[in-house]
């Protein structure tokens, strides 16, 4: 596996390459980027942004949405794969936000993931997305870099894969990093044609150096 040092090496690297990675849910508020995470579940960012101005538009606070007929919520997010689950854990998220948080987003991990349709990953996102709290969601961007440039080992779980990444890279940078390895897999690094003939990680990465042999 990479070093502490050399793993910041690539970092710095994808750093240079997408200087304005962030996060690309389109949301005006906590409670806005907690319900898009939550349907960008198995689904690009972009189908989520399609759907999410009518959707926000419709119920824009935790009490629209948890009065809102789960039928009338599948016809603003139906576009969206496995939008039928997802209506109905938006509703009961805006609800237990109305009875046990005042309505406000939790800004803990330990509080977000009590809410339907939040797991880890996302408590992360919204951690660090809504409220600036270090952390580091890996998704399947994230997961696939860092086993290909082997920053963790290849059989590493989804919380093993953070674990790894939170030792090797310094805590004020876990969001930068975290949103700059999504950009780096979403548009280099990409899952079934990775741009290796002309990735300047290519010396580190030796699933990329297989694969350009083996042309």
């Amino acid at each position: 596996m990479l070093s502490k040092e050399k793993t910041m090496e690539a970092i710095e690297i994808m750093y240079d390459m997408f200087p304005d990675a962030a996060c690309e849910l389109t949301h005006k508020s906590p409670f806005q980027l907690l319900i898009a995470v939550i349907l960008s579940a198995q689904a690009t960012d972009v189908s989520v942004n399609k759907a999410t101005p009518a959707l926000f538009a419709a119920y824009p606070t935790p009490v629209a949405l948890a009065q809102a007929p789960v039928e009338d919520i599948i016809q603003k997010i139906k576009t969206i794969g496995l939008y039928r689950n997802k209506a109905k854990n938006i509703k009961a998220c805006a609800t237990q936000l109305l009875d046990q948080f005042d309505g406000k987003v939790p800004e803990t991990r330990e509080e977000l993931v009590t809410l339907p349709g939040v797991g880890r990953k996302t408590a992360n996102v919204v951690m660090g997305d809504a409220f600036g709290e270090p952390a580091i969601a890996v998704d399947t961007h994230v997961e696939r870099v860092s086993k290909r440039l082997r920053i963790c080992k290849l059989d590493a779980n989804v919380m093993e894969v953070e674990q790894t990444l939170m030792r090797k890279i310094p805590k004020e940078l876990w969001v930068k990093t975290h949103h700059t390895m999504i950009f780096f897999g979403r548009y280099h690094c990409l899952a079934r044609n990775p741009k290796c003939d002309i990735c300047p990680l290519l010396y580190m990465c030796q699933e990329g150096k297989t694969r350009m042999s083996a042309k």
